[in-house]
């Protein structure tokens, strides 16, 4: 019998999208909007089954509230937000903005998705770390 891989839910993939979105922009230190449809335009694969509306929305407002995100993230950290590995930072920042802003969203659906997308995209053990920090964020909400 084998083992059947699950399809990402439409929101899982937003937020993979997201993630992606989140470190072009960092790196190439564009416009969030030219990142955004950049992403959308270049990777139409990548957002086939995302939940588009909820992609946008959560990469503009993490932009957007990027100094509050930052401000609850940094005194959960063993490092400043400048030394994380860039995936990292986006999968940090990002569900920190779910924690503080999308109070409809459970918090533990928020970290587990948080791991996930760091199982996906981030180093070896770097879902570990997500997961302590976010932890600690939650425990602010």
């Amino acid at each position: 019998m084998t083992e059947q891989k699950k399809k990402p839910s439409a929101r899982r993939r937003a937020r993979e999208c997201a993630t992606q979105t989140m470190y072009a922009w960092e790196v190439s230190k564009n416009a969030p909007d030219e990142v955004e449809l950049a992403f959308l335009v270049d990777n139409p694969e990548e957002s086939k089954g995302a939940d588009l509306p909820y992609f946008r929305k959560l990469f503009r407002q993490t932009v957007n509230q990027l100094d509050a995100v930052d401000a609850a993230l940094a005194p959960e950290l063993d490092r400043s937000l400048e030394e994380l590995d860039p995936i990292e930072r986006a999968v940090l920042r990002l569900a920190a903005y779910e924690l503080l802003f999308e109070r409809d969203v459970p918090y533990k659906v928020v970290i587990n998705e948080a791991i996930e997308v760091a199982k996906a995209f981030g180093a070896e053990d770097s879902h570990k770390y997500i997961n302590g920090v976010l932890d600690k964020v939650a425990a602010h909400r």
